[in-house]
C-alpha cells in the first residue's frame, strides 16, 4: 500500500508479500559491525551513540524520552538485540525482522540492519507515531539555513535554464549538481561543521566522479514521451533541494509528465526526508526574499496542487530489507516509472544489499531484478560499492586509503530494466 499524505498516524500493516528476484549473481556475504577497522564497526561503536547524544543536545526532551535515549546509548554496543516496543504501523513486522538477531549484540548483525534498528529504536524512543517528535529537526532546519547562498544562486541558475528550454547539456548538468548534492549528509557532517566535502569548481568534480553514466541517461530520457519519473529521495536540506530543482526542470519544460517523490514514513539517518521536510522546503523556498527561489517555490507549490508532483511513502524504506526484498505492491508501484533515480548512500546500500560486492562487479548485472530503468547519484560514504574499472580501483587504493568513506567520490550509474 502507497500512502499519499502527510500524516504520521497509521494503523494499515505493512503488506509482507515480497518479490525476490535477485541479482544474476551469486550474493556475497553481507557487510557487518564486527569486522575489526571496518567503517561498519567505527560507525557502531562511535558514530551511532553520538547521533544519539547530539539529539539530547538539540532537543529539550521531556524526562522519560531522555531517560530512553540514555539508554538506547549505553545498549550499544554490547547489550543483545530486543524487541521493538511501543507505537507504530510497522512494529510487528520490524520485530520478525529482529528475531533471526535477538540476543546478539549490535556488532554481528548485517551491519545495514544495525544502523536502521538503531534509528527505529530512536523513534520508538520519541514515540514518534504518538507525538510526532523529529530528533532530527533542528539539523534538517540548520541545513536549509546555513545552505542559503547557494540555495539562491541555484534559483538563479534554474530560472535562466528554464527560459533557455529543454536541453541536454542542462539536464546532464542539474543530474551533476543533484549527484554532488548528496554530499550534504547531515548523519556524517552536522549542518554547523565545516569539514564537509564539497566540491566547488564543477570541473574539477569530475576527476572525483568514479562512473558517469549521464549522458547514456540523458539520451534515454530525451527517448522517451513526457511520461513519470520517481525520485527514492535520501537527504532533507541542500540534497533535497537539488531534488527540486531537477524535478522543477523536468515538470516545467515538459520533460516529464508526473514526478513522484518516494519518501520515508518517519525520520531516520539523521537527515533522510520525510513528506513534512518537501512541504517545509517548499514553503523555505516560497517565503524567500530572493525573486528567483521565491518563483521556484511557487511553480512547485503548483506542480503540487495541480497533481503533477506527487509526494508519497512506504514503510519499506524504513525497513532493513535490501531492495530485491520490496514488497510486491511497492514493486508494482514503482514499476508504473520510466526511470527511477535513487539517490544517496543508504538507498545504494540497499540497492546492492549492504554485501561485501567486489568493486568491479558490473552494477547493471547487480540491477537485473529492478522494476523500471534505474538511475543511481550517490557519493560514497560507506564501503560498497560495483560497476568501476579495476585499474581505478587500483589508483584509489593507493592514493586515498578512505576513498569509499569520506564522501569526496560519486558515481553516477544507470541500468535499463527489461519488462518483468
Amino acid at each position: 500500500m502507497i500512502w499519499r499524505f502527510a500524516g504520521i498516524l497509521c494503523t494499515c500493516p505493512i503488506p509482507t508479500k515480497i518479490f525476490m528476484q535477485k541479482p544474476i549473481y551469486p550474493l556475497p556475504e553481507p557487510m557487518r559491525g564486527n569486522e575489526s577497522g571496518s567503517w561498519a564497526n567505527s560507525t557502531i561503536r562511535q558514530r551511532l551513540p553520538e547521533i544519539a547524544r547530539r539529539t539530547l543536545q538539540e532537543n529539550d526532551f521531556p524526562t522519560d524520552i531522555q531517560t530512553r535515549i540514555e539508554a538506547l546509548i549505553a545498549d550499544i554496543p554490547d547489550t543483545p538485540i530486543r524487541l521493538l516496543h511501543g507505537a507504530g504501523l510497522d512494529v510487528a513486522a520490524w520485530n520478525e525482522w529482529v528475531r533471526p538477531y535477538r540476543g546478539q549484540n549490535w556488532l554481528n548483525p548485517p551491519w545495514f540492519f544495525t544502523e536502521t534498528y538503531f534509528y527505529r529504536r530512536i523513534i520508538e524512543a520519541v514515540d514518534y507515531f504518538q507525538t510526532g517528535i523529529d530528533p532530527f529537526a533542528h539539523q534538517k532546519s540548520e541545513g536549509l539555513k546555513t545552505t542559503r547562498v547557494a540555495i539562491h544562486a541555484l534559483g538563479a541558475k534554474l530560472q535562466d535554464w528554464l527560459a533557455a528550454g529543454r536541453q541536454v547539456d542542462i539536464l546532464a548538468t542539474l543530474l551533476t549538481i543533484d549527484l554532488w548534492g548528496n554530499q550534504a549528509d547531515l548523519s556524517l557532517w552536522p549542518a554547523e561543521e565545516s569539514e564537509q566535502p564539497a566540491h566547488q569548481d564543477f570541473a574539477l568534480a569530475q576527476a572525483f566522479l568514479l562512473a558517469d553514466d549521464s549522458r547514456r541517461v540523458v539520451d534515454y530520457m530525451y527517448s522517451w514521451p513526457a511520461s513519470r519519473l520517481d525520485f527514492i529521495v535520501d537527504n532533507a536540506g541542500f540534497e533535497l533541494v537539488c531534488d527540486l530543482a531537477l524535478a522543477d526542470y523536468l515538470l516545467s519544460s515538459d520533460g516529464a509528465e508526473e514526478v513522484f517523490l518516494n519518501l520515508k514514513i518517519h525520520p531516520t539517518f539523521v537527515s533522510d526526508a520525510t513528506i513534512l521536510n518537501v512541504e517545509q522546503t517548499i514553503a523555505f523556498l516560497l517565503n524567500a526574499e530572493h525573486a528567483a527561489t521565491s518563483a521556484w517555490g511557487q511553480r512547485l507549490a503548483d506542480h503540487l496542487a495541480n497533481g503533477r508532483l506527487h509526494l508519497q511513502t512506504h514503510p519499506f524504506w524504513t525497513s532493513p530489507l535490501a531492495m530485491w526484498e520490496m514488497p510486491t505492491d511497492l514493486r508494482a508501484e514503482l514499476s508504473n516509472s520510466s526511470l527511477i533515480i535513487s539517490k544517496g548512500d543508504a538507498n545504494y546500500r540497499r540497492m546492492l544489499g549492504d554485501l561485501n560486492w567486489l568493486p568491479t562487479t558490473p552494477f547493471a548485472g547487480i540491477m537485473t531484478y529492478v522494476p523500471a530503468s534505474w538511475l543511481a547519484l550517490r557519493t560514497l560514504k560507506s564501503e560498497v560499492v560495483a560497476g568501476l574499472q579495476a585499474e581505478k580501483v587500483t589508483q584509489l587504493r593507493q592514493d586515498d586509503p578512505d576513498w569509499l568513506i569520506n564522501g569526496r567520490y560519486g558515481v553516477i550509474q544507470f541500468a535499463i530494466s527489461a519488462p518483468d
